[in-house]
């Protein structure tokens, strides 16, 4: 390098500028591996996009799944926000149509999808094929805009045809193990024809079904969350 060049590069009684410029650059690679190991969002957008039983039918304002969840992972030390996408009497078929535009009018893309739907389906003795290619074409489409998604099954009223029922109860673990979904097994387990649990419609959870669905769910959704 001549001389009069050489100079421009290092200054009086410092480092070259040829240093300088070395040590920048591994500041900033430095800084881009930082935020690429960065841990989760610190405050978490969940999703719970399902029917009456997210939806908090027959309970007072604040006293539903998503409040309940939120409340939870609050004394958790999770500061999410759980945002209710439920809508009573929803089948498969009208959450496929609404999920799009639900996920698209949200502030930012949920860190977690928690789908309940299908119950609907069952109690209106729906195809179960129906039913499956419905939640199949929701968490392909999440997959597709790559939100995780916690699938949570539901279960044929005992009184049904059993040939049905094995159609029906088969549909969730198979679409978790098809599209990798995490899955809680069944919504309803500890609620589900449990005195003091459902309501008098011996269907929706009472607010303390409520609280022992969000006690059951919350390891789920917390493994969801990257917060175990």
């Amino acid at each position: 390098m001549p001389k009069q060049l050489g100079g421009l590069f290092r200054s009086h009684n410092g480092p070259t500028l040829s240093a300088m410029i070395r040590r920048s650059i591994a500041a900033a690679l430095l800084s881009i591996t930082l935020v690429g190991a960065s841990p989760p969002s610190e405050r978490p957008l969940l999703l719970a996009f399902g029917d009456s039983l997210t939806a908090g039918y027959g309970l007072d304002q604040g006293l539903g799944f998503a409040p309940q969840l939120q409340a939870v992972l609050r004394r958790h030390g999770i500061a999410a926000k759980v945002v209710d996408g439920g809508v009573s009497g929803d089948t498969t078929e009208a959450g496929k149509a609404r999920l799009g535009w639900t996920l698209d009018g949200m502030e930012r893309k949920p860190d977690l999808v928690i789908l309940e739907l299908g119950a609907n389906d069952m109690l209106r003795g729906l195809d179960p094929g129906l039913t499956e290619a419905n939640l199949d074409a929701m968490l392909a489409e999440l997959k597709r805009r790559q939100v995780p998604v916690l699938l949570t099954g539901m279960r044929a009223a005992p009184n049904l045809d059993p040939a049905y029922i094995a159609r029906f109860d088969a549909i969730y673990g198979s679409l978790a193990r098809k599209h990798g979904a995490a899955i809680y097994p069944f919504f309803l387990d500890g609620v589900a024809a449990q005195q003091g649990m459902v309501q008098a419609d011996g269907m929706h959870p009472t607010y303390e079904g409520i609280k022992r669905i969000v006690t059951g769910i919350t390891p789920s959704v917390r493994q969801a969350v990257g917060r175990p």
